[in-house]
């Protein structure tokens, strides 16, 4: 792998001013017939003159001598350069991409559509030109196959608190999401400074039917957490009586009292009260 470093450069503005004064001495000598001076100062010129590169701001020129990398310029401004060198600008400058809308798989092999934004920046320029053939095509993919990589590894939705899911988990599958592409796109020099997913929904064959089992689980999520909270109730209830000496119980009155605070908790209608004026055991 090639490692960034800093090409040779001067100021612009001093290689512009020895490039005019080497022109006057090569006009000058032609002038006064000392035609090998003024050859030696035309060619001079003309070397300097190749090596002059603008570069702005957020950009860096990696520069290339007969096939050798002979290192980067992230300096500012107007410099010269390694005379007749091949250099390729790099843009620095912080990028967005969007992936397209993708169709893949969760953990529990539901088919679902996902998307996702990736804010990038090239940080090793030298990296971005010769590890790879052509860095941003090398991110879109990345980027693409990782969102495909983390969509599989978690369900799109669940209902306990203990497993994470594509949809109750936005930030820390964007996380795992972001150290996913990282690993892929440091070989091309770049750093991923965000991931977040843009899209996200089941696809639109089986969409109906994941909303019905949705529902159905919700549900189910529901009244079972309903049911523990109406026993825990149910038996702080008895023990309080039972500690007070408001009532003192069989285990026959015992399995009343659970059963009519159980359905007066759980029942989704209000309850009505039932007064029994005689005993348990008439």
């Amino acid at each position: 792998m090639v490692r960034e470093k800093e090409a040779w450069m001067m100021n612009g503005f001093v290689g512009i001013l020895a490039i005019i004064v080497l022109l006057v001495v090569t006009v000058l000598s032609f002038f006064e017939t000392f035609f090998i001076l003024g050859a030696i100062s035309l060619i001079i010129a003309i070397v300097l003159a190749s090596g002059i590169t603008l570069i702005q701001p957020n950009q860096s020129v990696v520069v290339i001598f007969l096939g050798r990398y002979m290192g980067s310029i992230r300096r500012e401004g107007m410099v010269i350069t390694v005379p007749f060198s091949l250099r390729r600008t790099v843009s620095l400058r912080v990028r967005n991409f969007n992936s397209k809308l993708l169709k893949v798989n969760d953990v529990n092999g539901n088919p679902i559509e996902i998307a996702a934004v990736t804010v990038f920046k090239v940080v090793d320029a030298a990296k971005a030109v010769f590890d790879v053939e052509n860095y941003e095509s090398f991110v879109e993919i990345q980027s693409e196959t990782a969102v495909r990589a983390v969509a599989t590894n978690y369900p799109y939705d669940t209902f306990t608190e203990d497993e994470m899911s594509l949809r109750g988990n936005a930030d820390e599958v964007s996380h795992q999401l972001a150290k996913e592409l990282q690993e892929r796109l440091t070989v091309a020099g770049v750093e991923v400074m965000e991931t977040r997913l843009t899209h996200l929904a089941y696809s639109t064959e089986i969409a109906q039917a994941m909303l019905q089992r949705q529902q159905a689980s919700a549900i189910i999520a529901a009244r079972k957490q309903i049911v523990d909270g109406a026993v825990g109730m149910v038996a702080d209830a008895i023990a309080q009586l039972e500690k007070d000496g408001v009532v003192d119980l069989d285990e026959e009155r015992r399995a009343t009292m659970v059963n009519n605070l159980m359905v007066s908790i759980v029942s989704d209608n209000g309850t009505q009260p039932v007064i029994n004026t005689g005993s348990l055991y008439q």
